[in-house]
């Protein structure tokens, strides 16, 4: 650093003297830490040490530490800052540091250790059957796409791409009035999207279906479908560390470009998709690829918190143009405002104080 001064009897350790940042054993940090703010910060720099990568519910190692304190001591989750100075008893203090030693050993997400996941103030069964919940159109749904709907809310609704069932159940929470298929190639996803629904008691609006996409859903049409596809392209694949490498497979990857299925889902949708329906589809940080593969369709991107190019909305009569089947190349996207879209569905209702994950 420029302007710093050395006292004159040190000089900088050569580089095969340079010291080893040690890490303390959990014997010992159970024996010397006290408080829940001792343990979080020994989980921090654990964390720091291995190297772990996060996104699957948290964005950093306090967040994920604070996550599984609360866990660990049956606290609740959006509860930290009166328990931060208490002091653990010996037992808390072994169960949590071991929970961490999990974490940085075994590379897994921290909702596969709890066997829960949160979203948007909702809890779900969490485990390796299934992708862990965290799909802004959860945020959607409670926010920006009131914007986009009718004066009527949607009485028919899919989640396409389920999983755990996490979309299918917040959406029937949101629409009270409405009938919810949920729809996955994965039976084991769907063991566990059946968990949940029972959880919150949704088993007579909610309804599970095994299947290639739009296959089980023959005949059946929707005011609104929701969408979370596999989409990483593949070169993204290739770097995933270890704890998105933990999920399926089959949940995540989305071929070359990410956009495999992506192209089937909006080829079949207007086929189940109501006059004026609306399709929300996640594409995560795949937008460059997305308007590569789609250069003359019209759509929408619907802001969240995380950015603003990360939702895609469709309404079925631009699906149901001539822009899919023939992907002439443009000079640039087709992305339109909210009023593009009005233009081919119903006028949206306009709610004050909600125009923006």
């Amino acid at each position: 650093m420029a302007g710093r001064k050395v006292p004159a009897d040190r000089t900088d350790p050569a580089p095969d003297r340079v010291t080893r940042r040690g890490v303390v054993d959990i014997v010992q940090a159970a024996a010397e830490l006290r408080t829940l703010r001792d343990c979080l910060r020994y989980a921090c720099s654990r964390f720091e040490a291995a190297g772990l990568s996060y996104g699957q519910g948290t964005d950093s190692a306090w967040d994920e530490a604070a996550w599984l304190g609360l866990w660990s001591l049956h606290l609740p989750p959006d509860s930290l800052e009166p328990f931060l100075d208490a002091r653990l008893t010996l037992a808390e203090r072994q169960g949590l540091l071991e929970l961490i030693e999990r974490r940085c050993a075994e590379r897994l997400p921290a909702a596969y250790l709890t066997g829960e996941a949160w979203l948007r103030g909702l809890r779900f069964r969490c485990d390796r059957r299934a992708i862990i919940p965290r799909s802004l159109i959860a945020e959607a749904l409670q926010e920006s796409l009131e914007d986009w709907l009718g004066p009527d809310a949607p009485d028919a609704v899919l989640d396409l791409c389920t999983g755990g069932g996490s979309l299918a159940i917040a959406a029937a929470l949101r629409f009270p009035q409405a009938r919810v298929d949920a729809a996955d190639l994965s039976e084991q996803a769907l063991a566990l999207a059946s968990e949940n629904v029972a959880d919150y008691a949704l088993g007579d609006r909610v309804s599970l279906h095994r299947g290639d996409l739009f296959e089980p859903l023959a005949g059946r049409r929707y005011a609104l479908i929701l969408c979370n596809p596999p989409y990483v392209n593949e070169g993204s694949m290739r770097s995933l560390p270890p704890e998105f490498l933990a999920e399926p497979r089959g949940a995540l990857t989305g071929g070359d470009d990410g956009m495999d299925l992506v192209r089937r889902i909006l080829t079949d949708a207007p086929d189940h998709l109501r006059e004026h329906g609306l399709l929300l589809l996640e594409i995560g940080h795949e937008a460059a690829h997305f308007e590569a593969a789609f250069p003359r369709l019209e759509f929408a991107y619907l802001p969240v918190s995380a950015g603003d190019r990360q939702l895609v909305l469709l309404s079925r009569e631009q699906l149901s143009t001539d822009a899919l089947a023939n992907p002439t190349p443009r000079s640039r996207p087709r992305a339109r405002s909210r009023a593009a879209v009005d233009r081919t569905a119903r006028p949206a209702r306009r709610t004050a104080g909600k125009p923006r994950r």
